[in-house]
């Protein structure tokens, strides 16, 4: 494994009720100042998001999620350049005025089930995009989330929306897929995914994962007497959770804290490559 063989994507919510930093950012000028931020911390994507996805949220019309998101876009644009900036969306009229603001990725947590002519406009203006997996939607996604064996059907679904995706003329190389920690899954699920990732790697296209400062990691934390219950005290539980994503083959990690996920990833694949290099094992 190459030291920098993974990318970081910088979480940028402009929501007044995201979990973690929802209303952190009340205007465009301190959201695209966050964005610097980020970028500043190794993130080579910005996820930009107008509607909240935490458990419980309720939807946004698309002219609101396009006045939150069309802005910070642009000035993050100017800002840099060579920066690739995403927008976090299920609607399509957003992400049509993303893409024109300046966005070239598409994260679509839907996986283009909402609307599916989001695969031909991604398709149509060459951008890449995400393809997550959620059982139900945010509303109801935590009410007793039930899988036959949640590895393999988290595999089968991100399997069957890669294949329309393709079908809908989206280049292969442009599709990433994302397990969709926390998004309709309990503790027991959201571990068996992370340990059972290779699975989902085994499709061939880089796997995405955004376990940054979710509640799973709270409750690992509070039942062994550790400090969780807020958002703001899980960043050692989701650097180590990264870290064991990153050995079972994830490669894009969905990120609050960029610098901290670049650092802690880049010393873990250099730790890898060592061993590798030398033959030792543990």
């Amino acid at each position: 494994m190459n030291t920098r063989d993974f990318t970081i994507m910088g979480v940028l919510n402009v929501t007044p009720d995201s979990f973690f930093d929802g209303d952190s950012h009340p205007d465009s000028i301190s959201a695209a100042r966050h964005a610097d931020e980020l970028v500043a911390g190794g993130a080579a994507i910005v996820d930009v998001g107008g509607e909240s996805t935490r458990p419980g949220a309720a939807p946004v019309d698309a002219d609101t999620e396009v006045h939150r998101v069309e802005p910070v876009i642009q000035m993050i644009r100017r800002a840099h350049p060579k920066v690739k900036i995403s927008v976090d969306t299920m609607k399509l009229a957003v992400a049509e005025a993303a893409v024109r603001a300046g966005a070239s990725y598409v994260n679509d947590v839907s996986a283009f089930e909402q609307e599916p002519e989001m695969a031909g406009f991604v398709a149509d203006a060459k951008v890449d995009c995400c393809l997550m997996h959620m059982q139900g939607e945010p509303r109801t996604m935590q009410a007793d989330p039930k899988y036959v064996n949640v590895v393999d059907d988290v595999r089968a679904y991100l399997e069957s929306r890669m294949e329309f995706a393709i079908a809908e003329g989206v280049p292969e190389e442009r599709i990433q897929l994302d397990p969709g920690i926390g998004f309709g899954k309990n503790l027991r699920h959201n571990l068996a995914l992370i340990d059972g990732l290779d699975k989902i790697v085994a499709l061939g296209r880089p796997v995405v994962i955004g376990v940054s400062r979710k509640s799973f990691i709270g409750r690992i934390a509070e039942s062994v007497g550790v400090s969780g219950a807020e958002a703001e005290d899980r960043l050692p539980g989701t650097i180590a959770a990264n870290v064991i994503a990153l050995q079972r083959g994830a490669r894009v990690f969905r990120v609050h804290d960029a610098a901290e996920a670049a650092q802690s990833l880049a010393v873990a694949a250099a730790i890898d490559a060592a061993f590798n290099a030398t033959g030792h094992t543990l």
